[in-house]
């Protein structure tokens, strides 16, 4: 017979570095299932995350801990110092992503609560360039894998890094992306208000506009299309530090391409769009590459990271940073509206493989019981540590 609540008594912090994307969403995901499972469930990370995400709302109990996404000494100092404190009473610490790994490897060390155990989920890999920062970076990561108790990585490519930068426990456990309401707008609606006239294609991308995404490589690959008549109108929500270079770009080269900046109307986009592509130098389990799959919307990404184990044959795969190959697997689907449908109907059954997100969330419920063991009979937090 199921326990009908395995982490009762049990206090579960969720930490996180500043997020405006998928980790973000991932975490507020977690915290309903977390708490029906009985544990009294934390959440630590930056205010302006927690303005994003709301998860205090969802049932968590915040507290603000200032978890940048780069390297900096003193800020890192500070961070440790608060996570130390929020931590107080707290049985076992998840930090999703390295920079919250760091951190909360960090005040482990500090406070002695070298019994409580630390989950490490890795969202991202490491992008720099080679040389002393890379190196710097790569010892940083190899030595926080190593300092949890058990990772958990979120495609396969990062699984096989941890286990060679020496992880203890390494498991493949993709971030799902929560359900998306239906739109709330017709097709023709949105392609009104963005401006684009009947029978123009209408190709979107969804994400931060971070070098990660892509989106030079998505640039060079629209001016490709310009000879076109009429050419693809490419729109991408989203913002983030390359905003005003990617403007900047598409106003000096006269790109067919919008920046519509942070959206709430991912679905409406979805749905009016002819195709999504996702031209990203690297990904572990996209969002936008779930949400364009259950949407029906046929897909175009790079074959980066997680992608391919994730899509399966429910998307149109292209080499990483080929702006030719994006181009022309654009153009294909776009001349072929038959193939197009056919690969939106991969993508849905792709799409219906993937277990939901309450699923996953009980999947690591299971995982904090294990670390945990079972709670005492008096639930008192903090018993039964291995």
């Amino acid at each position: 017979m199921t326990e009908p609540a395995p982490l009762r008594g049990r206090r579960i912090a969720e930490v996180l570095a500043t997020s405006a994307g998928g980790v973000g969403r991932h975490v507020v995901t977690l915290v309903p299932e977390v708490a029906a499972a009985g544990a009294d469930v934390r959440v630590c990370g930056a205010p302006s995350t927690e303005e994003l995400f709301g998860f205090a709302a969802a049932g968590a109990d915040f507290r603000p801990v200032g978890i940048s996404t780069g390297l900096a000494p003193v800020a890192d100092t500070r961070a440790v110092l608060q996570l130390r404190t929020a931590l107080d009473g707290v049985d076992l610490v998840h930090a999703h992503g390295l920079r919250a790994g760091l951190v909360a490897a960090a005040a482990r060390r500090l406070s002695g609560e070298r019994n409580r155990p630390l989950v490490l989920t890795l969202h991202n890999a490491l992008l720099h360039e080679a040389g002393p920062l890379r190196r710097v970076l790569s010892a940083v990561e190899a030595a926080t894998i190593r300092s949890a108790d058990l990772v958990l990585a979120v495609s396969g490519d990062l699984a096989e890094n941890a286990r060679r930068a020496g992880a203890r426990d390494v498991r493949v456990a993709p971030a799902l992306a929560p359900p998306l309401p239906p739109a709330r707008r017709s097709a023709a609606e949105v392609r009104a208000e963005l401006g684009v006239d009947a029978g123009r294609p209408l190709v979107v991308a969804i994400g931060r506009l971070h070098p990660q995404k892509g989106y030079d490589v998505l640039l060079d690959a629209a001016g490709r299309w310009t000879a076109r008549l009429p050419a693809p109108m490419v729109v991408i929500a989203g913002n983030g530090p390359l905003e005003d270079e990617l403007a900047d770009r598409i106003e000096r080269e006269r790109l067919p391409v919008r920046l519509l900046g942070r959206r709430d109307d991912v679905p409406d986009l979805l749905g009016a769009a002819d195709l999504c592509v996702l031209p990203s130098r690297w990904e572990g389990s996209p969002f936008t590459a779930q949400e364009a799959l259950r949407a029906g919307t046929p897909l175009v990404s790079t074959r980066a990271g997680g992608v391919p184990e994730l899509v399966g044959d429910g998307a149109e795969l292209v080499p990483v940073g080929d702006a030719a190959a994006l181009a022309d697997a654009v153009a294909r689907l776009l001349d072929d509206p038959a193939r197009a449908a056919r690969l939106a109907e991969a993508g849905s059954r792709r799409a219906a493989t993937w277990p939901d997100e309450a699923g996953a969330a009980r999947r690591l419920v299971a995982v904090y019981r294990e670390l945990l063991g079972a709670p005492d009979d008096g639930g008192a937090a903090g018993a039964g540590r291995p």
